[in-house]
C-alpha cells in the first residue's frame, strides 16, 4: 500500500486497473478497503484492498491487478466480513484523518529602559541684612571744677589777667571705621546620586 497517499483525496476520483481498464469512481475508503463502482443502472461495486494499489496522480487511482482479478475476487455488494486476527490490520489501514496545526501564539511584553537627561541649576546671590552692633566709643570732656588750692602754696608770682585769654585744651575722641571682610561661614555641598524606583506597568498582552 502506498502509504503517502492522502485517502482523503481520492473520492470520487477515477479508478484503473493494471491494463488500463476502467474500474468506474471511488465512492469511500475503509477498514483497508477502497469502495470502487461502475455504472448507473447495472452498478459494479468492488472492494479492493488497499494494498492493491499502486499509484495516485491527483486524478486517477491505479491499481496493480487487472478487472479480471478485481471482478473474480473483490466484486460484491458490502465490504468484507473481517476476522478478529486481522483487527490489527483493519486498523493500520484506516484512512487517517487530516491533521491541521494551528499555531496559538502570545504577546510577551519587552520592557527596556532608557535614560533621560535633565539640567538642575543654583544660583548664588547675595543677601543684605541689617546689623547694629554697639561698640564702646572713648572721648574726651572738659569739666570745670573750682576748689581751693592745693599744699601751702598760697601766694603767686603771678598777676591777675587784666584781658581775655584764650586757652586752648586738646580733645581726644574715638571714631567708628567700618571695614567689610568676607570670610567663610559655612559650605554647602551639593550631590548626585541614583535613586532607583519601582513603577508600576500596565500593559494588555495578547
Amino acid at each position: 500500500m502506498n502509504s503517502k497517499i492522502n485517502w482523503n483525496n481520492v473520492i470520487k476520483k477515477e479508478a484503473r486497473g493494471a491494463n488500463d481498464e476502467d474500474l468506474g469512481e471511488v465512492q469511500e475508503v475503509s477498514n483497508g478497503y477502497v469502495f470502487v463502482q461502475k455504472g448507473l443502472i447495472n452498478k459494479e461495486k468492488f472492494f479492493i484492498p488497499q494494498d492493491k494499489v499502486e499509484s495516485f496522480d491527483g486524478h486517477i487511482l491505479r491499481f496493480n491487478i487487472s478487472k479480471e482479478v478485481i471482478s473474480n475476487n473483490y466484486q460484491r455488494d458490502t465490504y468484507p466480513e473481517t476476522s478478529a486476527q486481522s483487527e490489527n490490520d483493519k486498523t493500520s489501514t484506516m484512512v487517517e484523518p487530516e491533521k491541521v496545526t494551528i499555531p496559538v501564539t502570545k504577546e510577551k511584553l519587552d520592557i527596556t529602559k532608557r535614560a533621560k537627561g535633565s539640567h538642575t541649576s543654583h544660583v548664588k546671590e547675595s543677601m543684605k541684612e541689617t546689623r547694629t552692633v554697639e561698640v564702646p566709643v572713648v572721648h574726651e570732656e572738659i569739666s570745670v571744677e573750682r576748689g581751693p588750692p592745693t599744699g601751702d602754696q598760697t601766694i603767686s608770682s603771678e598777676k591777675p589777667i587784666t584781658s581775655r585769654q584764650e586757652i586752648e585744651l586738646p580733645l581726644k575722641q574715638e571714631e567708628l571705621n567700618v571695614s567689610k571682610n568676607p570670610y567663610v561661614r559655612e559650605e554647602i555641598v551639593i550631590k548626585k546620586k541614583p535613586l532607583t524606583e519601582t513603577r508600576p506597568l500596565t500593559e494588555e498582552a495578547t
